[in-house]
């Protein structure tokens, strides 16, 4: 964060002083990181109270302190220097996406709302300075295309860019304190469960680049339908300024209209002939790795990606016409997309043990678009020269409405048709008794493998089955929504294989 003195943030903020005095106050300055988690507080930081399911935040005001703190953004005075803003009744629900389900008082919403003003404070000076704003948005492949743009940008200049999913009321603005003077670019997450949410995500930290990737089923539950997804995303290409960018999947229907809504130039990318930036056909090496001809105007680069799955071509294009728009040469867009391996956790994460067994780890979420990705990368690993065992590891995919008994019966079919050897569908709710039985439905599982479906209670089961039944060889995906956790296991199956 920039240097400011606990006295500028008050008044940022709208807050009153506790336990400091306003000489104190002005003399204070906090120079080191925001943080919600008090363990993560660093010389010169500012922490943020929250309440949470397990503690409130206020609680640990004084450890955070101790720990190097200047001074604490709170609700109530908490016995150490703080900024006090007042609670907000009623804007801990719909407004902030989930975000607090643990605010009776109203205390962390007003927290989250003194935290959005001092983030829109620093974005604006720094954006005066020369920082330019890339902000992302989409129903899939937000933090796996967020990876891959920050990786073409940091040849040219410092980069900041959130750790994993930080996308929301919380993690966007905290993600913006993290910029300093120094920093060019802020690559941003922006992730929504209602109308609205992208618009107040963009006004705390206004992209001079937007980004829309895709207009799927993702969180269909909350929105209703795939046309209030869609006006939703396209509250990032309305934000943009029209001295801005707006780069858009003109594959996807929904959001080449979205060309229609925005002030800002409009770049358009595609898989096939016609756009700003393309790709021609497309092969897969033998990890499921992307290997293309790039079109950018009449200029051409050969890519060969880092990161695995087809689905991957579109988010290397976007990053591509990203990089390209700040000023990136096409062999220096190639060299860092072939150099980009998988940076957040859990998504799209390929390691082979020693014993041969490759493990796709893409446990973080789910949604039916990133499902079948996911299986079509596992099939065609799998599916190679060497003809190996598949085994696909599925929880459930959150937040689909009145679609989620459909939408899972069609990826447990799927799984059948792509020739998957094992598919192991963990927990017992409806939506995963109706995958594990349109799988035995659907029927044709291979001879040698003739026990197909099997349905397990949780993680701890499934862990046990594959741990009696993987073969040295075997590639196995691991995926589901965050909520189910699966990533433990994917964890335990990298760890075990490790020490074989």
């Amino acid at each position: 964060m920039i240097d400011l003195t606990v006295a500028q943030i008050a008044e940022i903020v709208g807050g009153q002083l506790a336990d400091i005095s306003p000489q104190d106050a002005a003399r204070r300055h906090v120079t080191g990181t925001v943080e919600f988690d008090s363990r993560a507080v660093g010389a010169g930081g500012l922490f943020l109270a929250l309440p949470g399911a397990r503690a409130d935040g206020h609680d640990h005001a004084a450890s955070a302190v101790a720990a190097g703190a200047v001074a604490v953004l709170a609700a109530r005075p908490v016995g150490v220097p703080a900024i006090v803003v007042a609670p907000q009744q009623n804007s801990a629900g719909d407004a902030l996406s989930g975000v607090l389900e643990h605010d009776a008082d109203g205390s962390g919403a007003a927290v989250l709302a003194a935290l959005a003003k001092l983030a829109r404070a620093v974005a604006t000076e720094l954006v005066a300075g020369g920082l330019a704003i890339v902000g992302i948005t989409g129903s899939s492949g937000k933090t796996s295309t967020k990876d891959l743009v920050a990786a073409v940008l940091k040849p040219l200049g410092q980069v900041v860019a959130p750790p994993g999913s930080f996308n929301n009321e919380l993690g966007h603005p905290w993600t913006v304190l993290r910029a300093t003077r120094d920093t060019d670019y802020l690559v941003l997450e922006m992730s929504a469960r209602h109308p609205g949410n992208i618009a107040a995500l963009a006004q705390i930290a206004t992209p001079s680049i937007g980004v829309v990737l895709n207009v799927g089923t993702a969180h269909l539950g909350e929105f209703g339908s795939r046309e209030v997804i869609a006006q939703t995303k396209s509250e990032l290409p309305q934000a943009v300024p029209s001295s801005g960018v707006v780069i858009l999947n003109a594959d996807d229907p929904a959001v080449a209209a979205m060309a229609q809504v925005t002030a800002a130039r409009v770049v358009r990318v595609s898989r096939g002939e016609g756009a700003d930036v393309w790709a021609g056909p497309v092969s897969l090496d033998e990890l499921a790795r992307p290997q293309f001809t790039m079109h950018a105007g009449s200029a051409t680069v050969d890519i060969r990606l880092g990161v695995y799955g087809d689905h991957q071509v579109g988010n290397a294009l976007t990053a591509a016409a990203v990089a390209l728009e700040c000023g990136a040469s096409l062999q220096q867009v190639a060299d860092a997309l072939a150099a980009a391996g998988p940076t957040s956790r859990h998504r799209m994460q390929v390691t082979t043990r020693p014993d041969g067994v490759t493990i796709i780890d893409d446990a973080y979420n789910a949604n039916p678009d990133s499902m079948r990705a996911g299986l079509q990368a596992l099939a065609w690993i799998a599916h190679g020269e060497a003809q190996r065992r598949s085994w696909a590891v599925l929880g459930e995919m959150g937040e689909l409405g009145d679609d989620a008994i459909t939408e899972h019966d069609r990826i447990g079919r799927l799984a059948v048709r792509l020739d998957v050897s094992r598919l192991v569908v963990v927990g017992t709710g409806r939506s995963m008794s109706a995958m594990h039985h349109a799988a035995v439905l659907e029927g044709a599982w291979g001879a040698a493998d003739d026990r197909g479906a099997v349905s397990v209670p949780d993680a701890d089961a499934a862990l046990a089955l594959l741990r009696a039944e993987v073969q040295p060889g075997d590639v196995v995906l691991v995926k589901a929504s965050n909520a189910v956790g699966l990533g433990a296991l994917a964890d335990a199956l990298v760890s075990e294989g490790a020490s074989a």
